[in-house]
């Protein structure tokens, strides 16, 4: 598969982002990632295929504006079916979570729902949610969500539950829970802490303070922030292009590692570094990267 040079043009890539965005919706059982809800009203997955460098991204589009991508139990339903489509589709190579709306990521919980369901209903919701993220994080292919907009509450806990993210120049990121008289109930408090440490999450959450892209960055809640108005999904295409140079083997057993690391002690964690090393050394990827590095080219990994 041929890779996408880091010196490429980025509008080269845009119009694949607008092909997924133009697309109607449909159901086509032999499509591994055919559209599993309605275009325009809930979360839909476009597999991004036969472009150029890349070639396994699937982009799980959040298209919600009328309640700013407001977290609803339809939509956390089918978001879950399909992290499920992109973990079987063994030709996916990453993901990345966005929408067409400027400056909206997510609000959070869809308040609107929430005053008409039931206390029991609410906890089903929020166990949905939390598996949701879980889901994310022990998918095999990296996760990146751009967000270049507002991400209140359960819409920051859904970035945090990415591998990584990419922030712009509309970014605000908040979790205003304590301000409710709640706290962050679908990881927040967990996963803001492994980013950013203890005092610093601690600082966001008690204060459920609003944050800007470039101090995100700053502190490490996201990657990196486009720096020029209009640029966070380019910037996120770019890192797309570069991770998708990896073996994805090798991705898949970085990931593992890196996210059991704040879990596991030390000694484990290398136990476990060492049970997922040792595989990828019998690999075909391993003898293609080889001779790729002796030959001084891109290395043409097929993942097996």
């Amino acid at each position: 598969m041929p890779s996408l040079p880091l010196s490429s043009p980025l509008p080269r890539l845009r119009p694949l982002l607008r092909s997924a965005l133009r697309a109607r919706a449909y159901s086509i059982a032999s499509k591994p990632h055919a559209y599993l809800t309605p275009f325009l009203s809930h979360p839909s997955l476009e597999f991004a295929g036969n472009t150029e460098g890349l070639q396994g991204v699937s982009c799980l589009v959040m298209d919600r504006p009328e309640v700013k991508n407001a977290l609803s139990t339809r939509m956390v339903m089918e978001m879950r079916e399909s992290i499920a489509s992109v973990s079987e589709d063994k030709s996916a190579r990453l993901l990345l979570l966005h929408t067409p709306h400027p400056a909206i990521f997510c609000a959070g919980a869809d308040l609107r729902e929430r005053r008409t369901m039931s206390s029991g209903q609410v906890a089903a919701f929020l166990d949905s949610l939390r598996s949701l993220l879980m889901e994310m994080e022990e998918l095999r292919v990296p996760t990146i969500a751009v967000v270049d907009g507002f991400a209140m509450g359960g819409g920051c806990e859904l970035a945090l539950g990415c591998d990584l993210r990419v922030g712009g120049e509309h970014t605000k990121l908040a979790l205003p829970e304590t301000k409710l008289g709640i706290i962050p109930g679908a990881g927040g408090t967990q996963r803001l802490t492994h980013l950013v440490g203890a005092a610093r999450a601690k600082e966001l959450i008690f204060t459920g303070k609003r944050i800007d892209g470039s101090e995100a960055e700053r502190i490490g809640l996201v990657n990196l922030c486009a720096k020029s108005p209009n640029t966070a999904m380019d910037e996120a295409l770019l890192l797309c292009s570069q991770i998708l140079t990896s073996a994805p083997l090798a991705l898949a057993a970085a990931k593992s590692a890196i996210t059991s690391a704040p879990h596991l002690p030390l000694p484990a964690g290398l136990d476990l570094e060492r049970t997922l090393y040792d595989p990828l050394l019998l690999t075909e990827d391993r003898q293609e990267g080889l001779r790729a590095f002796a030959e001084k080219r891109t290395a043409r990994f097929q993942g097996r």
